[in-house]
């Protein structure tokens, strides 16, 4: 059974987190990073969403300069998966190739299109809501 864990970006800059399971979970695989995807496929009537990024299994990022499906293991100077220790430095990092494929647990999405329906479902009236301090 495939399932997505989708980390929606939205325009107000708050995430939202929803899961995608096996039918609609299909038509997310061979996209690669920066693709844009209608959200009628997921389960989201009339949004667009661009993917941005994701993660497989064991934790590996994607990075959108790697193409394939797989792991590869690169010589990194700066960008995703790296933390820049000082200039010049070289690392290799082990990160996933640009490719949706069914070892990936985590894909970003970005809205570029909003829908009818609120996707961060408002509170109601006696719930309290938490808020950061």
């Amino acid at each position: 059974m495939v399932s997505f864990k989708l980390v929606i970006g939205t325009k107000g800059g708050k995430c939202v987190q929803k899961e995608v399971q096996e039918p609609a979970a299909h038509s997310l695989f061979g996209k690669k990073l920066g693709d844009k995807i209608v959200g009628d496929a997921l389960g989201f009537a009339g949004y667009e969403f661009q993917v941005t990024g994701g993660s497989d299994y064991c934790g590996f990022p994607m990075r959108k300069d790697v193409e394939g499906m797989g792991r590869k293991r690169i010589l990194a100077v700066e960008g995703i998966g790296l933390k820049k220790k000082a200039n010049g430095i070289r690392v290799r990092k082990t990160v996933c190739g640009n490719t949706i494929h069914p070892k990936i647990v985590q894909v970003n999405l970005k809205v570029l299109a909003e829908g009818k329906e609120p996707l961060i479902a408002p509170a109601a009236e006696g719930e309290k809501t938490e808020e950061k301090k």
